[in-house]
């Protein structure tokens, strides 16, 4: 089992990464979000879940072990394969899945591609209280509504788009989520510390609906 990886971010796409550790590259299968706090050629840790099938061994990689836990711990719901796990955490932090599975909130849940009404009726019967409580951390930060620090200047918001087509939405569906957080935000452009926040306020606009 591998539990993390330390070493040189060697690439990133939009749903994976190479994480070179002593000359050898693994790959990393990732949230847009953890993906984002990602530079190429600088060293990164990334905390791993490496799902073993007959014909394959896939490598899951987040920003912490909260969410590597709640990713393996969101698997046991019937149904809810790997994907689907990094799909409800591209969508919702830890914290964000803890209190939708808590007060079924089955709207929040269906936010996430692929979940529907009963698939989210069975995640709240199936984890409840198996997730444990919230950390406590403010609400705007938990739910990643929170602009990220200032840097990294240039703007990245295509990369947000990106990832939104990559987790289903139509290009244009996703452009105009984008474009309407930007308006809302009252800027024309984000920083690369800003993508993850801002991918978190598209997906809660799109409310999982695609056009």
């Amino acid at each position: 089992m591998i539990a993390s990886l330390t070493g040189t971010v060697a690439h990133v796409s939009l749903d994976r990464a190479v994480v070179d550790v002593g000359g050898v590259g693994y790959l990393v299968h990732a949230t847009p979000t953890t993906l984002a706090g990602l530079r190429v050629g600088e060293t990164a840790g990334v905390s791993t879940s490496m799902v073993v099938r007959e014909d394959s061994m896939t490598l899951y990689g987040f920003a912490d072990p909260d969410e590597r836990d709640v990713f393996e711990v969101v698997q046991t719901v019937s149904g809810v394969g790997p994907r689907l796990a990094l799909a409800m955490l591209a969508v919702h932090t830890p914290d964000a899945l803890r209190r939708a599975v808590a007060g079924e909130d089955l709207a929040a849940l269906t936010r996430v591609p692929g979940i529907g009404k009963k698939g989210a009726q069975r995640i709240v019967l199936e984890l409840a209280d198996r997730l444990g409580p919230p950390s406590g951390a403010a609400a705007g930060v938990a739910d990643g509504s929170a602009a990220g620090p200032a840097g990294n200047a240039g703007d990245h918001s295509e990369r947000v788009v990106e990832a939104l087509a990559g987790l289903g939405w139509p290009a244009k569906q996703a452009e105009d989520a984008v474009a309407k957080v930007l308006a809302e935000a009252g800027t024309d452009a984000i920083t690369a510390d800003e993508v993850a926040a801002t991918l978190r306020s598209a997906l809660r606009l799109l409310g999982g609906h695609r056009g």
